[in-house]
Order: C-alpha cells, then sequence, then structure tokens
C-alpha cells in the first residue's frame, strides 16, 4: 500500500526549467478535450483542461503535505507490512524546497519514503542523498538520460549535473533505484546508452526503463505542442521494441520499455501469446457484436486475443492513429472511416473525448451507433510491469479483458 505525499508543482516552472525532450514543452492554455469525468451537458472538468496540462497546481507548503499524510495514516491500516509513503509532484520533486523537511518529519513515523519521478535537478550536493537515505527513503525513481555529465547539462540543462549523477550514485549503493532514460535518437542511444546501463549496473541500480521519445502528435502530443524537438525522427515502434531486447540481453538490469516492452513478463499483452493462451480459457464466452476503438500499438494484440477466444467473428478492432489508446482524443476518432464500425463502439476508458460527442461523432454516416467505454487500461506499460511478476501480469490482464467482454456483452448487439 502506498500513501501519496503530493508535493504538486508544474511542469518547466517546478523542475529547474524544462528538458529539451520533455512531454510537457510549448504546452498551451487550450479548449477542454473532453473525457468521462465531464459533467452531462458541459464539456470540460478539471481532468481534461488544466489536469492534463498541469499548469495550475504550485508547489504545495510542507505542513499541509505532512498533515495529509498524518491523515491517511490514521485513516488506513497501518498495519500492512508494505505501507510506504510515496513523494510525488507534478513538478521535479528534488526541486522541492521543503523536500529534507517533509521526509524528516515522514520519518518519525518509521515507514520507508520513495521518491517518485526526480531528475535529480535539483540536487546541488550529492550529501543531500545522504540526507534523504538517513530519512527513510529506500526507493528513488530517477530520471537519469545519460550518466554523461556534459549530455545531462545540454539536453536536460541541469545547472549542476556531476552533482545530481553522484547523488544517483549513491542512491544506487544504498537502496532501490528505478532508473529511466527518455530515448532520443542519435543523441543517447547506441554507444551512449550501453555506456549508461554499464555504469547504472556497476553502481547497483535496480532496474532501467526506456522511454521512447515523441515529436509528434499521434506519439501522444494531444495538447497542440507538437513538435518537441524540430527534424528528430523518433525510433519506431519496431526499433524500439528490438533496442529493448537488445539492452535487456547484455544487462543485469531489470529492463522495460513504454510503450513497448517488458522482455521478463511479456507485457504488454502477455495473454495474447501462444504460450499463455490456456489462461483465456476462464474468461467468459462473446455473445455480442460491438467494435473496439483502439490504439495502434494495442489494436493487434487485442485482435489476436479475440481470435483465440474464438470472438474475431462477432467484434473488430479499429485502431486509431494514436500509438496510446488513452491519448485517444475527438479528432482521432473524427478520422476514422466508418465502413467497418458496427452499432455498438466501445472506446477506451480514459480516452479525452466527451461521450456525447462520441456519440455524435460515430452517427455521422447516418447510422445511429452506441458508444461506451471499455475499461481504464486493458494491460500495463514498462512503466508499471517493472515491478510486477509475470503472474501479476497475466492476473492484472484477465481481469481487464473480462472487463471488456462483459461491457461487449452488455452494450453490444445480442447473437445467438
Amino acid at each position: 500500500m502506498q500513501i501519496i505525499a503530493d508535493v504538486g508543482g508544474i511542469p518547466g516552472k517546478d523542475c529547474r526549467g524544462f528538458c529539451k525532450y520533455c512531454y510537457f514543452r510549448k504546452v498551451k492554455d487550450g479548449d477542454p478535450l473532453g473525457c468521462k469525468h465531464c459533467l452531462p451537458g458541459h464539456i470540460g472538468c478539471d481532468h481534461c483542461t488544466d489536469g492534463v496540462r498541469e499548469t495550475k497546481n504550485d508547489f504545495i507548503q510542507p505542513f499541509i503535505v505532512i498533515s495529509s499524510v498524518q491523515t491517511s495514516l490514521m485513516m488506513g491500516n497501518n498495519r500492512d507490512q508494505d505501507l510506504k509513503v510515496n513523494i510525488s509532484g507534478g513538478g521535479d520533486v528534488s526541486c522541492y524546497p521543503h523536500l529534507l523537511e517533509i521526509t524528516s518529519a515522514f520519518s518519525q513515523w518509521d515507514i520507508p519514503i520513495h521518491l517518485g519521478y526526480t531528475s535529480g535537478k535539483g540536487i546541488d550536493n550529492p550529501k543531500t542523498a545522504s540526507d534523504l537515505l538517513s530519512h527513510g527513503v529506500d526507493e528513488v525513481t530517477y530520471t537519469v538520460f545519460s550518466t554523461d555529465a556534459q549530455m545531462r547539462e545540454r539536453w536536460m540543462g541541469d545547472p549542476s549535473p556531476q552533482a545530481s549523477l553522484d547523488a544517483l550514485k549513491i542512491f544506487c549503493e544504498s537502496c532501490d533505484v528505478h532508473a529511466a532514460s527518455v530515448i532520443v535518437p542519435g543523441v543517447n542511444d547506441g554507444d551512449k546508452l550501453f555506456e549508461t546501463c554499464a555504469k547504472l549496473e556497476e553502481w547497483g541500480a535496480k532496474a532501467l526503463i526506456l522511454m521512447r521519445f515523441a515529436n509528434f502528435r499521434n506519439q501522444g502530443l494531444i495538447l497542440g505542442n507538437e513538435p518537441i524537438i524540430k527534424g528528430v525522427e523518433p525510433h519506431s515502434l519496431k526499433e524500439f521494441e528490438e533496442m529493448v531486447h537488445s539492452i535487456n540481453k547484455e544487462f543485469g538490469l531489470r529492463i522495460t520499455g513504454t510503450p513497448l516492452c517488458d522482455p521478463e513478463t511479456d507485457a504488454p499483452f502477455a495473454i495474447s501469446l501462444d504460450k499463455n493462451r490456456e489462461y483465456l480459457d476462464i474468461l467468459s464466452k462473446v455473445t455480442s457484436e460491438a467494435t473496439i476503438v483502439s490504439s495502434k500499438v494495442a489494436a493487434p494484440f487485442i485482435e489476436r486475443i479475440l481470435d483465440h477466444v474464438e470472438a474475431s467473428s462477432l467484434v473488430n478492432v479499429v485502431a486509431a492513429d494514436q500509438d496510446i489508446g488513452c491519448l485517444i482524443t475527438q479528432q482521432d476518432l473524427e478520422e476514422l472511416d466508418l465502413t467497418d464500425v458496427k452499432e455498438t463502439v466501445i472506446i477506451p476508458g480514459r480516452a479525452f473525448v466527451y461521450d456525447k460527442k462520441a456519440e455524435e461523432i460515430f452517427s455521422r454516416d447516418g447510422v445511429e451507433r452506441l458508444v461506451a467505454r471499455g475499461p481504464d487500461k486493458l494491460s500495463v506499460d514498462g512503466e508499471m510491469s517493472g515491478t510486477l511478476s509475470r503472474e501479476d501480469v497475466l492476473k492484472t490482464e484477465l481481469i481487464a479483458f473480462q472487463d471488456l467482454i462483459e461491457a461487449i456483452n452488455f452494450f453490444g448487439v445480442r447473437k445467438n
């Protein structure tokens, strides 16, 4: 169990400036995207307006953060042996000016502390890492990008890159470190990536997640901020997957990738593999017709699973021109050809589309279609699977696909 200690923060403002590759670079205010949280009759809510842009959440005062965690402890089950405080925020937690103050306060409760995503750009003195460890920090998720100090300075805008790397080394030697690197082609891939992996392994890091650099709208830049870096063509999905497998073979680190893949657990969509086909026998039978709208990454996997459960004659999959299903927007739906879309449409649960607008889009050819939302997730990406076992992934996927099948059978057109 984790108790979230949200310290707030705004990308670019509370992290000592944007990294060159940052997803939030160039984001501007704009119209709400629409989502499942919007109230009936009104497009827009905190989630799909300010929330997705993360532009309105300044750093939170330390007494509020401490009080919130204390309240959670009082209301929860303190006997949980796996209880942990996870310090996270919209900015960079290492830049939170009261970080040592709140970790010192948390240390009195003898609960392990996890530092959520940090780039270390807020660490000017490696001793800070030692102080945090003495306060009970036993897990850190650290964006390293590269162990080359000059590269960190150039690409991350790190004002004290060597101190940040020295702090990372101290963390690696004393606690569980899950490192992360956004991979920019021709910059920190190839030999540079091997050098980073070798150094992390030498220092004692536990894991490394490789994150494909996104530069275009269909790779997730849905906030009008493409391209992040002009002239850079990100790795193709196939190139990136091959890179993850290559690094995994060479190093003892727990290697995962996002949006693909996890060589150890076979995520995402481990249940699509022939060797796991027997697990699909526990799923309910598909009895209704529907169309599933998904992403370019997920669609082939979903099709294979539907074929395995003998449902492909009833359910077809239409892929939007978007790599991540959760980031499908109204624009993506408007670009779909409705020729093969059935009378019932299942869209991703977290898609950024207003429900009523989705119904209008799918009925624009004169066929009145029912639009429903499926589960929020059908699998897990490398950010989550890196802490899960193969059995955990399979269980998560089976639960999600059972929910999906139930939605199909409930909302779809019944077939005898």
